[in-house]
C-alpha cells in the first residue's frame, strides 16, 4: 500500500513538473507584457538608468530609459507595481536626469544645450568613451519624459516634483541649436568636430524627434522644418504595398508608441488619402510579404517566422555555404524596401512586436510560433531575447545562432505597442499634451482626435 501511495504521489509530481514545464512555454501576450515589464523594472544601474543591453552590460541607453518611463506608466495601469512604486521610480530617474552635469566639455558630462549623450557610463552616467550628443536618443527619452508629464497628475507632493522635473527637462532643449544652416536637423554633436554631416532627411523614426522640436515654447525649430523633412519622401510600392519608403520596421514604430496618427493628416498624408498608422502597416505588411517570398533562400522564414529590422547578429563576417558567399552582420539596421534591402537571414521578435498594433493577427501569431518553436533558446526572465539566425551555422552554432542579450530599444516597442493595441494607453496619454498637440499643429496635421481636441 505504500509503495503504491508513493508511485502515485511520484506521478503526480511528475504530471505536474510536465504541466508546470507546458505552462511556461506556451505563449501568452499576459506573460509576454509582464516579462518584457519586468526588464525596465529590473535592469537599471545605480543612477536609475534602464542598461542599453542585458545579461552583457556596456552602458545605460538614454533611448531606453525613454522606453522605460512610459513603461513603468504600463506597470501601474496593469497592477505589475503599485502608482506609489512607480511614481518613485520615475522621479528618481527624472531627478537623476535633471542635476547630471550639462556643458560643451568633452568627458565627465552627460549633456549639452539639454541633449544628453546617446549611451552613458553605468558608475557615474556620464558620456561613454567618445559617443555622440543624440538628437533622436534625446527625442525618445522626451517622449517618454512627457509621457510622464501628463500622466502623473496627483496633488501630492511627489507627483507634482514629477510634473516640474519633466517639464524642466523638455524646456531645457535647445532643439533648434541642433538645426544646421540648410534647415535640416543634425543626428547629432561630438565636442570634439562639431555637428555630424548625417541629417534628419527621409521618411524616418525622426516624426517624433520634429513634433517635439516644433511643440516647444522655448526652443522651437523652425515652422517649415515638417515640410522641407517630407520633401524627401520616396513614396513606391514594394511587395504590391505602396507606402513612403524605409526598409527597418523599427523607422516605422517608433514614432507611433506615442503618437496616435490613426485619422490625423499632414499635406502628404492628405495628398496620399492615407494616414501614418496605415503607412506603418503597409510597411509591416510588405515586410513580411518579402521575408515569405524569401528571395535570399534564408532558413526559417515563413508566414509565421518573419520581421527585418535593427537588431544584433551573429557576426561581420562571410561563410562559405553551398559553394556560395553569405554575408552576415552584428548589430545592423535590416530591413526591405524598394529603397534598400539588408538582409542576412536574422530575425528580430521586436519587428512582429513593435508592430502590433498594425498587423495584429499577423504579429501575434509570429510571436507566439517564435515563442513555443524556440522557448528554451530564445526566451528568459525578460521574454524575447534580441534575435536569432538560422543560417548562421558554425561550430559553435550548429543549429543557428541565438543571441544571449536583450536590447533595451527592442524591448520597450513591444511592450509599449501591444498595450497601445489592448487599451491605448500611451495614445491616449500623450493627446492631452499641450507640447505635442501644438507640434502636430506646427507640423500641419488636422482632422480626427486632434480637431475633437481643439474644438473642445
Amino acid at each position: 500500500m505504500f509503495l503504491r501511495l508513493s508511485a502515485l504521489l511520484l506521478s503526480i509530481f511528475i504530471l505536474s513538473c510536465k504541466t508546470n514545464e507546458i505552462s511556461t512555454s506556451a505563449y501568452s501576450r499576459q506573460e509576454l507584457k509582464k516579462r518584457t515589464f519586468d526588464y525596465f523594472w529590473n535592469v537599471i544601474d545605480t543612477n536609475f538608468q534602464t542598461l542599453d543591453r542585458y545579461p552583457t552590460k556596456t552602458f545605460s541607453s538614454i533611448a531606453a530609459t525613454g522606453f522605460a518611463l512610459s513603461s513603468y506608466i504600463i506597470g501601474i495601469e496593469n497592477t505589475y507595481i503599485t502608482r506609489t512604486e512607480g511614481a518613485e521610480r520615475v522621479h528618481h530617474v527624472l531627478k537623476t536626469l535633471w542635476n547630471l552635469p550639462q556643458g560643451p566639455d568633452s568627458s565627465n558630462i552627460s549633456g549639452h544645450q539639454g541633449f544628453f549623450y546617446h549611451f552613458l557610463t553605468l558608475d557615474k552616467a556620464v558620456r561613454f568613451k567618445n559617443v555622440e550628443l543624440s538628437s533622436i536618443d534625446t527625442g525618445l527619452l522626451m517622449a517618454g519624459i512627457l509621457s510622464c508629464l501628463t500622466y502623473f497628475d496627483g496633488e501630492n507632493d511627489i507627483e507634482t516634483e514629477i510634473r516640474q522635473l519633466a517639464d524642466q527637462l523638455y524646456l531645457r532643449v535647445n532643439w533648434n541649436w541642433m538645426m544646421k544652416p540648410n534647415g535640416v536637423m543634425s543626428m547629432g554633436w561630438h565636442p570634439e568636430k562639431g555637428f555630424l554631416e548625417s541629417e534628419w532627411s527621409g521618411y524616418n523614426e525622426a516624426m517624433i524627434l520634429l513634433v517635439l522640436g516644433l511643440g516647444s515654447p522655448t526652443h522651437p525649430i523652425p515652422n517649415g522644418s515638417w515640410q522641407k523633412w517630407c520633401a524627401t519622401y520616396q513614396i513606391d510600392t514594394f511587395y504590391n504595398q505602396k507606402f513612403v519608403q524605409f526598409d527597418p520596421l523599427f523607422g516605422h514604430q517608433y514614432s507611433h508608441l506615442w503618437i496616435d496618427f490613426r485619422g490625423i493628416k499632414d499635406s502628404i498624408m492628405t495628398a496620399e488619402n492615407d494616414d501614418y498608422f496605415e503607412n506603418s502597416k503597409k510597411a509591416t505588411l510588405s515586410n513580411r510579404a518579402y521575408c515569405i517570398h524569401n528571395p535570399m533562400q534564408w532558413e526559417g522564414y515563413s508566414e509565421i517566422q518573419w520581421g527585418l529590422t535593427a537588431c544584433d547578429g551573429p557576426a561581420h563576417t562571410t561563410l562559405i555555404q553551398n559553394n556560395k558567399e553569405r554575408q552576415f552582420f552584428d548589430y545592423r539596421a535590416r530591413g526591405a524596401a524598394s529603397i534598400q534591402i539588408v538582409d542576412d537571414g536574422t530575425i528580430a521578435p521586436t519587428a512582429a512586436g513593435g508592430s502590433f498594433p498594425f498587423t495584429p493577427t499577423e504579429s501575434e501569431a509570429c510571436l507566439k510560433n517564435l515563442w513555443e518553436r524556440y522557448y528554451s533558446e530564445l526566451i528568459g526572465e525578460y521574454g524575447f531575447k534580441d534575435a536569432f539566425n538560422l543560417s548562421y551555422k558554425d561550430e559553435n552554432n550548429p543549429n543557428g545562432w541565438f543571441d544571449i542579450d536583450y536590447l533595451g530599444i527592442d524591448q520597450g516597442p513591444i511592450l509599449i505597442q501591444i498595450e497601445n493595441y489592448e487599451t491605448g494607453l500611451l495614445w491616449n496619454i500623450m493627446k492631452k499634451n499641450t507640447y505635442i498637440q501644438e507640434g502636430l499643429k506646427k507640423a500641419g496635421f488636422s482632422g480626427g482626435w486632434l480637431n475633437d481636441i481643439s474644438n473642445q
